[in-house]
């Protein structure tokens, strides 16, 4: 049988027995409250003493210290009433040390029944919620809502879909392409009507002469780029 077990069976005979108890007209033991607070009561009265022994020991001390050797039994005396003290002090270490696993150990059993008690607390309210609740009706509902998402998904489908004529992009990006082969070799036509420059070297000529001849050529290039854009 495991610790907790034991306890619980403990407590529950404890219950039976304090039951009969409180028939009878006997007291009930100490509350766990009631005990932490004794306990540190205790601590602060051990503490108190601990720092007076402490007291005691460095008067005891400074006694010794000054009788020394001239005074060899009074300084015997004071060094045997500090080793006295110091067992007394060593002493309520220890109880100290044992009264504080107790206040833990309460502290600690409180702690876990505020919280047993609150789990216990929730666990109904649990228990009370899910009452109300059907399973055949979540389903449903779940069901439901599934339905309607479809539902939405497909009218946001049909509203997005474009209307009227659907081209082929395909088709429209090779008819693109023979545009611009068209324009390509119309261009190239163009290129190919203009004059060549003559390759043998024109006869110098006076200053005179030559603005004549640079005016003729003005207007030669003026008017071929005139027959050229007419050509477009």
């Amino acid at each position: 049988m495991s610790k907790i077990s034991k306890m619980f069976k403990g407590s529950s005979s404890g219950s039976s027995s304090s039951s009969k108890s409180r028939h009878r007209g006997q007291r009930t033991g100490p509350s766990s409250q009631e005990a932490i607070h004794r306990l540190r009561e205790t601590e602060e009265m051990l503490t108190k003493k601990q720092e007076y022994l402490e007291k005691k020991i460095e008067q005891e001390i400074a006694i010794a210290k000054k009788n020394g050797m001239k005074n060899k039994r009074a300084a015997l005396q004071a060094l045997k009433r500090k080793k006295r003290y110091e067992q007394q002090l060593t002493q309520i270490d220890g109880t100290l040390s044992t009264i504080e696993f107790q206040r833990e150990a309460l502290e600690n059993a409180n702690t876990n029944t505020e919280v047993l008690k609150n789990m216990g607390f929730a666990a109904k309210a649990i228990k009370s919620v899910h009452q109300n609740m059907d399973l055949e009706k979540i389903d449903s509902l779940m069901q439901d809502i599934t339905e309607q998402q479809e539902v939405a998904q497909e009218i946001c489908d049909a509203i997005s879909r474009p209307f009227g004529e659907v081209f082929d992009e395909d088709e429209l990006l090779a008819e693109l392409a023979e545009l611009e082969q068209e324009e390509l070799e119309e261009s190239m036509k163009n290129m190919e009507r203009l004059p060549r420059v003559p390759s043998s070297k024109l006869p110098s000529v006076q200053p005179s002469q030559r603005t004549k001849s640079k005016k003729r050529v003005d207007n030669d290039n003026d008017m071929q780029m005139l027959a050229a854009w007419a050509t477009h």
